[in-house]
């Protein structure tokens, strides 16, 4: 049900199905890697603390108590400016009375606006969770993704907000790094994780939207290719309790799974995946097709 209306296209994340979404930002604060076409064609500001009131006040009161979670957008609502961000937590809170978590994408731009000791404040008004894209731990492959970011300074964030008490979900994509640096790509993508041990692991595949320009400048990888990279990250993860999942739409292997409980299982099916492409050498041999159009 819609109580306002949204600046389109909207993204959230799977597990966010059923919060209320909020706009507290327009398009993303970042807004310059090479490989993401999700906010190419919004241009980025900040939403005013009054606007975002009305939104809220916009939700009928017999409504109210059925809210549960909400999802702050659009692509990294963290860094909105911490005094007003506390406002917006604290109306959330007074408006919902069952209200019991809230999440927002977090860039490592945005996290560069927050000390531990503000993570912690938001996190005391239940913005509990922040959805990060790391997307590889090879510095090169992020490099020339136009992340703008190393591994080890996008680690230290995240390890901020750990010690903040935030829960982080973390993405990687597979095939970033194009065949050129898919093993490089994949055993740091491993490691960074096994040293964060974030409570959620994601896997999504490389696909097209937006983002031509960086296609030409890698070589994509093959159906089986992809199966072989998640397969080596999949041997070299050894984190700390974390849940793992490959279930977005562009994925070819879905998986979910814990770890270090359900490691040997994972494998397993990634390694039965990869035997039953080899049975179909043409399947095997071509690159993925999917892709998304309408923004």
């Amino acid at each position: 049900m819609y109580y306002f209306p949204y600046e389109e296209p909207v993204f959230r994340p799977p597990s966010e199905a059923r919060s209320l979404i909020l706009q507290i930002t327009i398009g993303c604060s970042q807004n310059q890697c090479r490989f993401c076409g999700m906010y190419k064609m919004k241009h980025f500001r900040v939403r005013t603390v009054e606007e975002i009131a009305a939104d809220i006040a916009a939700v009928p009161a017999a409504h109210r108590g059925y809210c549960q979670r909400v999802f702050l957008a659009d692509g990294d609502a963290l860094v909105y400016p911490q005094k007003g961000l506390l406002q917006i937590l604290e109306l959330l809170n007074e408006s919902f009375p069952n209200l019991t978590r809230i999440g927002s994408y977090a860039s490592p731009k945005s996290l560069t606006t927050k000390s531990v000791v503000e993570l912690a404040a938001l996190r005391e008004r239940k913005l509990r969770i922040l959805y990060f894209g790391l997307e590889s731990g090879d510095a090169a492959t992020l490099e020339k993704a136009a992340k703008g970011f190393a591994p080890e300074r996008m680690l230290e964030l995240c390890q901020n907000a750990q010690q903040a008490g935030m829960k982080l979900s973390v993405t990687g994509i597979l095939g970033l790094a194009g065949r050129e640096r898919s093993r490089e790509h994949a055993l740091a993508t491993a490691d960074w994780i096994n040293r964060l041990s974030p409570e959620y692991f994601s896997l999504l595949t490389m696909f097209r939207r937006h983002n031509d320009d960086y296609y030409a400048m890698i070589e994509p990888l093959t159906n089986g290719e992809i199966i072989e990279e998640a397969l080596m990250i999949l041997e070299h993860l050894q984190p700390q309790r974390t849940i793992l999942r490959s279930n977005h739409v562009s994925n070819i292997l879905n998986l979910a799974g814990s770890y270090p409980k359900d490691r040997e299982k994972l494998i397993a099916q990634a390694r039965a995946a990869l035997e039953e492409g080899r049975r179909h050498p043409q399947w095997y041999a071509e690159v993925p097709d999917y892709g998304e159009e309408y923004y």
